[in-house]
């Protein structure tokens, strides 16, 4: 039986993040992949913390900055 797409992103996202060690930077790498195929024009980090954690956004702006920066 076939991955759906979801699936296939979980799959291709756990191939990526395993390398990061560390679950907090597996998980904020997951929301930066995450944050750019969500809908909208801006793919900035501000901009997709907002989207991502409407709640939180100066905290998801902090981790997404910093895996984008630690990349």
């Amino acid at each position: 039986m076939p991955l759906t797409g979801e699936a296939r992103l979980e799959a291709y996202l756990d191939a990526i993040v395993g390398g990061l060690g560390h679950a907090r930077r597996a998980a904020s790498a997951r929301a930066y992949c995450t944050g750019l195929l969500l809908p909208g024009e801006r793919k900035s980090i501000e901009p997709m913390a907002a989207r991502l954690d409407p709640a939180h956004v100066q905290a998801k702006h902090q981790s997404l900055h910093h895996v984008v920066a630690q990349a």
